[in-house]
């Protein structure tokens, strides 16, 4: 797959990524990284990189100990 400028995508044989850009588990390289998530361990995992990411979304939107607020005010 062409990137230009003589540029290869990152990663290993052996990782697994989830391209959002075509919607498929791929082994090491084969889309540019800005598509890309992972790497993962396994193909089964690198599948569930969507739920994944969710999940991990939820998590940090829903901790306490984050806020976009400047330090020192309170919630109103």
């Amino acid at each position: 797959m062409p990137l230009g400028f003589n540029r290869k995508p990152t990663g290993k044989p052996g990782e697994w990524f989830y391209c959002i850009k075509h919607n498929k588990v791929e082994e090491g390289p084969e889309c540019p990284a800005k598509d890309r998530l992972g790497p993962y361990a396994t193909p089964e995992e690198a599948a569930q990189a969507l739920r994944i990411a969710d999940e991990r979304n939820r998590e940090w939107r829903d901790d306490p100990r984050w806020s976009d607020r400047p330090k020192g005010e309170g919630a109103e």
